[in-house]
């Protein structure tokens, strides 16, 4: 035994002994040199932090060790983490907003101009085709573009009492211009608007024109202003969502993952990436907008496939002038059937003076019939874009979008602020204790799986109210949307079961296309006839009709002449010009 003494003490140097617990980088760096240099660039005070290690049994949420950090210092850090987070998750997102605002507007853009390219070009036909006698008539058009655009813009009453009133105006003034024979007092014109509104579709003066156009306009404007409400509601809830409120157990979390290695005196020692997955996944499970995300993308999609489709905003926009067009021809190619039925129902009105009775002019054919564009000569707007190609550069963006919000918590971890490099997964990290390996399991997935994340534990008690309303506005934007792709506005079906709607929210087939015959929308219910509503002269209304401001001016004890000017007795001379019969 004496013989073998020696020898052991010779090699016990020699033997390697425990390796470096937790803390024991604060007892090999005494100095806290590297947290001053670091902390004094953001623009921290000095003063506040000590020049070497101190005792930390006043710290909150870092090991109550050696530290260098005061209790003013951790409180400013636990600050200076969360804005960092939060800088961060609006930067990862930035291109998310990005790209539903800059769609929003193109598509916004697009739908008000083709409204406007299809008024220009209702003016232009009409305009060449009967001159002046148009201009003495141009409000009732004016009015009916009016009125859609409040519709797509400003969600105004529904579109069926729109072109009803439309129709209705057009016949008071076309009617008797067939007849210039006659006076029409206003209980005649009156009669002549229920006779329209009924429902059995006994009198259809204007042939399948009222429906077909309200068959192709109603379905594109539902889907076009559904699809760019769609747009907005999503660009607004993501960036709110953004902005997320951080819960006190993430912002302790946060402070532990980047904030505790400056106190420790080891600011270059990075955090673990399982470690900051553990955090963002916590953080972010019960902020983000999965699985309505994925849905609400999809609902795009499917409504921007149907408006460059059977619903298309293009041909339904070109049809306005077109299907007006075919109405007048049909009522004045059966102006005796139709005139015939009104008499019956209504009476024959008094006739007028011979000295008030002009001949027609001459019939002359159209210099320019009017047709629709075909399908290779789809107008280019001036923005220089079309619809087609709007919706492929839509559906090429959106799906960089899909997944954003269950890749965000990786996302996050990639900045070099957050975790240590992927490459460097192998290496000591900070463990949220000291240096080291991280050792504890990531927990991924829903918020279910994250009430065992061991990093937030105890702290994963769901959305929170704000978070659900976001989460609200984003699942009633996609069933908007799905129910425009088949045919239904949500807004008026709603109001319908309110009692003032005027029955938008049908549904219609999809048999629109280009060539095809349009089926006959699913029956309704009959509502009552009832005269349509007027805005007076300028309004919305349009034109002001001689039926309502005569029935006006009757009930305030004064009267109006009901005599057409001579220069409407034109009108059954033009009505030929519209075009090829």
């Amino acid at each position: 035994m004496s013989v073998l003494r020696p020898l052991l003490l010779l090699l016990l140097p020699l033997c390697p002994g425990p390796g470096p617990g937790p803390g024991s980088e604060a007892k090999v760096t005494r100095s806290c040199a590297e947290t001053r240099q670091v902390l004094g660039a953001r623009g921290y005070s000095l003063n506040l932090i000590p020049p070497a290690l101190i005792s930390g049994e006043h710290l909150q949420i870092c090991p109550q060790e050696y530290t260098c950090c005061s209790s003013e210092t951790e409180q400013k850090l636990i600050r200076d983490t969360e804005a960092t987070f939060r800088g961060l998750l609006e930067d990862s997102g930035s291109f998310l907003v990005h790209t539903l605002a800059a769609r929003h507007r193109k598509f916004n853009e697009f739908f008000r101009e083709m409204l406007s390219i299809s008024q220009h070009s209702l003016v232009q036909l009409f305009s060449h085709s009967y001159g002046r006698l148009y201009s003495q008539h141009a409000l009732i058009f004016n009015g009916l573009f009016s009125r859609l655009r409040d519709y797509y813009e400003k969600s105004g009453e529904g579109l069926d009492d729109t072109l009803a009133d439309f129709w209705a105006q057009l016949l008071e003034r076309a009617f008797p211009l067939l007849h210039p024979q006659y006076s029409f007092p206003p209980d005649f014109l009156l009669c002549l608007t229920r006779l329209t509104s009924t429902t059995d579709g006994s009198l259809q003066p204007f042939g399948d024109s009222p429906r077909r156009l309200r068959l192709q306009i109603t379905r594109a404007l539902v889907a076009a202003r559904a699809f760019v409400q769609g747009l907005e509601t999503g660009r607004n809830v993501v960036s709110e969502t953004l902005k997320v409120s951080m819960s006190e157990g993430c912002k302790k979390a946060l402070m532990r993952l980047t904030g505790c290695p400056l106190c420790r005196g080891i600011p270059s020692l990075m955090p673990c990436r399982g470690f900051c997955l553990n955090v963002a996944h916590g953080c972010l499970s019960s902020r983000g907008l999965e699985p309505d995300w994925g849905s609400y993308l999809d609902g795009l999609l499917l409504l921007a496939e149907k408006l460059q489709g059977p619903f298309s905003f293009e041909l339904a926009a070109e049809s306005i002038g077109v299907r007006i067009s075919e109405g007048l021809m049909h009522l004045q190619e059966n102006s005796v059937k139709v005139s015939a039925k009104v008499f019956q129902e209504c009476g024959t009105p008094h006739p007028v003076l011979a000295r008030n009775r002009r001949a027609p002019a001459p019939w002359e054919e159209a210099s320019r019939p009017w047709r629709a564009a075909a399908e290779e000569e789809r107008p280019t707007t001036a923005a220089g874009t079309n619809l087609h190609r709007l919706v492929w550069e839509l559906r090429e963006r959106l799906g960089r979008l899909r997944g954003f919000w269950t890749g965000l918590p990786m996302t996050v971890c990639e900045d070099s602020r957050m975790a240590a490099d992927a490459s460097q997964e192998a290496a000591p990290c900070w463990t949220g204790l000291g240096r080291g390996r991280y050792m504890k399991p990531v927990v991924g997935g829903p918020l279910t799986e994250q009430l065992h994340n061991p990093e937030l534990e105890g702290d994963t008690s769901g959305p929170d109210v704000p978070t659900r309303r976001r989460r609200l506005h984003l699942r009633a934007a996609t069933a908007r949307m799905r129910a425009a792709a088949l045919g239904q506005d949500l807004d008026m079906r709603d109001a319908d079961e309110d009692g003032s709607g005027s029955g938008g929210g049908q549904q219609y087939a999809d048999d629109w296309k280009a060539g095809a015959v349009p089926v006959a929308p699913p029956a309704r219910p009959p509502r009552p006839p009832r005269p349509p509503r007027r805005d007076g002269p300028g309004g919305k209304g349009g034109g002001g009709s001689a039926r309502y401001n005569q029935g006006r001016s009757r009930s305030l004890g004064t009267s109006i002449d009901l005599h057409t000017p001579p220069i409407l007795i034109l009108f059954p001379s033009a009505l030929a010009l519209l075009g090829p019969r």
